[in-house]
């Protein structure tokens, strides 16, 4: 896929975490520009400097007026936007009996608010000027949710309903919109919070980040309103 996305300009949110991260780098290397966007600190910092990499520090992609700012800010500078990959949201364990609203309300701000926001923005660019990729993050936990999960699962579960329902809304537009549904990452935080776990069945990010990469590359035209499973090997 080498220069599969040269001269693409593509915003990654949540570009410092550990999909981020991964992301960007293929990202640059295919030949992209990319604006990384994050919560301002030392890990936006961190990202490797490069000629074709942009630093947003965002503190909150569900204030639906930053949110707008900053991606029509991307735009103006770079004379256009063809590709974004939003990456951020949260996750929270929580049974029955632990799980008040509160919780239940910050699962959907994480996950489906910004997820909305940085969706709307972008695609009102993509439909008035040729047209664009989306790729969001969904969930492999969402397709059936197992224990502990309900939240989270049901967060996902709106991002995967709003995918495909936009999909349809676009797909006479040239706006593709699809998601990428992971099973367990192989993350530092996963392997010290399960470390009876066996990560050699996770899913590398690395994995997670070339289908992204395809979903945005013109190799995959001909594809929207799609959830592709990366469920690793487990």
């Amino acid at each position: 896929m080498s220069g599969s996305l040269d001269g693409k300009t593509i915003i990654i949110t949540g570009a410092a975490g550990n999909l981020g991260r991964a992301t960007t780098a293929l990202l640059l290397a295919e030949g992209a520009g990319v604006a990384a966007f994050d919560r301002p600190g030392a890990a936006l910092d961190a990202l490797p400097d490069h000629p074709a990499l942009e630093k947003v520090a965002l503190p909150d992609l569900a204030d639906e007026a930053a949110c707008a700012a900053a991606i029509a800010a991307v735009i103006a500078r770079h004379d256009g936007l063809d590709g974004v990959v939003h990456t951020v949201g949260g996750f929270a364990w929580a049974g029955l009996a632990d799980s008040p609203a509160a919780l239940w309300e910050h699962q959907f701000r994480l996950n489906v608010l910004t997820t909305l926001n940085v969706l709307r923005s972008a695609a009102a660019h993509m439909r008035a000027h040729g047209g664009g990729s989306i790729v969001a993050v969904g969930a492999g936990a969402a397709q059936r949710a197992p224990a502990g999960m309900s939240a989270y699962a049901a967060a996902k579960s709106a991002v995967h309903r709003m995918i495909e329902s936009f999909a349809d809304e676009l797909k006479g537009e040239a706006v593709r919109v699809n998601a990428v549904l992971p099973g367990t990452m192989d993350t530092p935080q996963n392997r010290a919070d399960m470390p009876d776990a066996d990560p050699t069945k996770w899913t590398r990010t690395e994995e997670v980040a070339a289908t992204i990469a395809f979903l945005l590359s013109d190799a995959g035209s001909g594809i929207t309103g799609v959830l592709v499973p990366v469920p690793g090997r487990g």
